[in-house]
């Protein structure tokens, strides 16, 4: 295993690419209009179809106001046009930024960010975080994301996802904390200030849910998000299995139809 892990060391290569590419937004452009992030999201259509399951199953179609018939399938692959994607990671009024990982020349995984400013402070949301399958557990997504805030002057980052493999990843590479021990109070004192100031229609809609906000709970979850995205959560729970048999997880249960949800603080490091 330490072998392996040696290897893949040497043959990884991270790019922050939205700081290479042309036409790069500037603070209160619109990302639609600039060369970069578009040029990326336009190779994620063509590269991160296929086996890049669990974030197309679980974090970009966002199907809420859509009647149950034209639902996809739960578990069924999610085909995604330009636009809608552009839409889903680049809305209007936010910067954005877009980090690659490469191994063996292949494209391994990517992570899309939003940034915005409100009440004095920089938010920054992670809209994408993808890993390939046959990638994971080397710990490429913690890199991606140390390599999208290294450089940049948040305060707080935000996350809303099915896989509990992206809020540890979150937590870890951009506050510094290791689950379980992540404390949860700044998502509790915070989340639902970043959520209504955010100009990401998805996350601005989702409800807020779980014991850490409300008493009663939704059935076993401690801090999420309603985002009535209903589809199969199968690769989640069997995450969620792992991680409790070893006891690092304290994010609670995912109900259908919602998100785990991770508001963090800028580390006073990343912020120095």
């Amino acid at each position: 295993q330490a072998q392996a892990q040696a290897q893949a060391q040497k043959t990884t290569s991270f790019y922050d690419e939205a700081r290479s590419l042309r036409g790069i937004p500037k603070r209160g452009d619109h990302p639609a209009n600039a060369g970069g992030c578009s040029q990326a999201l336009q190779r994620a259509l063509r590269h991160l179809g296929g086996p890049w399951l669990w974030h197309a199953r679980y974090s970009l179609l966002r199907w809420r106001r859509a009647p149950s018939c034209l639902r996809p399938p739960a578990g069924s692959r999610v085909k995604m046009s330009a636009a809608r994607l552009r839409a889903q990671c680049l809305p209007a009024g936010t910067r954005c930024s877009y980090t690659s990982v490469m191994v063996d020349g292949i494209l391994a995984g990517n992570v899309f960010a939003c940034r915005w400013d409100c009440a004095g402070r920089q938010d920054c949301w992670i809209t994408q975080l993808v890993v390939h399958r046959a990638y994971r557990e080397r710990r490429l997504a913690t890199g991606l994301l140390q390599k999208l805030a290294r450089n940049n002057d948040d305060d707080i980052f935000g996350i809303m996802s099915s896989h509990p493999a992206a809020c540890m990843a979150a937590s870890k590479a951009l506050a510094e904390y290791r689950y379980p021990s992540i404390p949860l109070d700044f998502t509790r004192d915070h989340a639902a200030a970043v959520i209504a100031g955010s100009p990401i229609a998805y996350v601005k809609d989702a409800k807020l849910r779980g014991s850490l906000f409300a008493s009663d709970g939704a059935d076993g979850l401690v801090s999420g998000a309603d985002s009535s995205f209903f589809v199969d959560h199968s690769e989640p729970l069997e995450a969620l299995k792992w991680l409790r048999a070893r006891e690092r997880w304290h994010l609670g249960d995912l109900p259908d139809g919602h998100e785990f949800l991770v508001v963090l603080e800028a580390s006073p490091r990343r912020r120095s």
